[in-house]
């Protein structure tokens, strides 16, 4: 009986042993398997890079859809970029300061912004022959949108904290709207105008036909709001703010639902109807992705490596394709009288434009 017993109690133990194996090897396998989904899941990457070279420093870059280029703006030119080929096309010149370009593709027009000389220049969408300079009222034109509801385009003026209507048709200008605060990027709605105003943390919501201002919105917790973008079906507008934080608004109310924690140096903001992804590119070197998980829920998915400088930004809502653009740099400068804060500067034919999917 005893030698029965025995076999039993050791028959007992190795099956608990084989059993607690198979539980451990099981665990394992999961863990293993819930890594390797992990490491395999879609994230944005940098998968071309396109070396445009050229002289001049950046601001605004646009994407146009319709006819798969990229402008870039740079100083005194914008540079035209041919996203099938990855080769400059084109170049539209003398335009000094220029920060933004606009497209009417259905007028056959675009639009640039001049900083330097208060102008707009109008030029061909297809050949990119000038059409017209339009001098206007405000000065150091930044940020420029076209609205299609009333085929105006809007230039939003740093040094005179306004903005300037434009008929998109013939270049007449048609009045101007006291914004209150300088102006930063603005998106319309097909019935509003919504612009960031840097240096008074808020939103100006006016109407493109009247040029009346008919809301300010504060973006508490939001200071120096500088991207713009906008989710048309959900009516929500994503602040990239300079103390790293996207501010989301109810353009219904005007009220800040989220805020979410972005990266530092943010200079542009995109939002992907397709994808429901919402981006700040960040001068740091990384590209925040949110996730719209509600039109009240936000999460933030992704922190995306870049390159230092990448802080502008536009994305492809055909391709779901992310660009932005930056150099190599040299060593910054000892501050001066004339320049307390330099910047490092551009290395010679380092410029590139930097393309993300996932």
């Amino acid at each position: 009986m005893s030698y029965l017993g025995n076999h039993n109690s050791e028959t007992i133990l190795k099956s608990r042993l084989l059993l607690s194996l198979g539980v451990a090897a099981a665990t394992f396998i999961a863990a293993s398997s819930s890594a390797r989904a992990q490491a395999a899941a879609p994230g944005y990457h940098v998968v071309r890079r396109i070396n445009a070279g050229g002289e001049g420093g950046w601001d605004y870059i646009t994407v146009d859809p319709e006819g798969n280029r990229l402008f870039l703006s740079r100083g005194t030119h914008a540079m035209v970029i041919d996203l099938g080929r990855d080769s400059v096309i084109g170049d539209i010149p003398n335009t000094a300061g220029i920060h933004g370009v606009a497209l009417a593709p259905e007028l056959n027009r675009g639009f640039t912004s001049n900083g330097r000389d208060s102008s707009v220049t109008i030029f061909d969408y297809k050949t990119l022959a000038p059409i017209a300079v339009v001098k206007i009222p405000g000065r150091n034109p930044d940020a420029i949108l076209y609205d299609p509801a009333t085929k105006r385009v809007f230039t939003f003026n740093g040094g005179t904290s306004n903005a300037t209507a434009i008929d998109a048709t013939n270049g007449n200008v048609l009045g101007t709207v006291d914004l209150g605060g300088k102006p930063e990027t603005a998106v319309s709605d097909g019935g509003k105008i919504y612009a960031n105003i840097e240096d008074k943390s808020e939103i100006a919501v006016f109407d493109p036909k009247t040029l009346v201002v008919q809301a300010r919105w504060p973006l508490a917790p939001c200071q120096e709001p500088s991207g713009l973008a906008i989710d048309r079906v959900h009516q929500r507008l994503f602040a990239g703010c300079g103390n790293k934080t996207m501010a989301i608004v109810d353009m219904r109310t005007g009220k800040v639902v989220a805020s979410p924690a972005v990266g530092a140096g943010v200079d542009a903001a995109g939002f992907d109807p397709g994808t429901q992804l919402a981006f700040t590119s960040n001068g740091e070197g990384t590209i925040t992705v949110v996730h719209e998980d509600t039109p009240d829920k936000y999460t933030v998915v992704e922190t995306v490596p870049t390159q230092r400088g990448a802080r502008t930004m536009d994305v492809n809502p055909k391709t779901h394709r992310l660009y932005t653009v930056t150099s190599e740099f040299g060593p910054t400068p000892a501050p001066t009288a004339d320049r307390p804060r330099p910047r490092p500067p551009m290395l010679p034919g380092t410029f590139v434009v930097l393309e993300l999917d996932r």
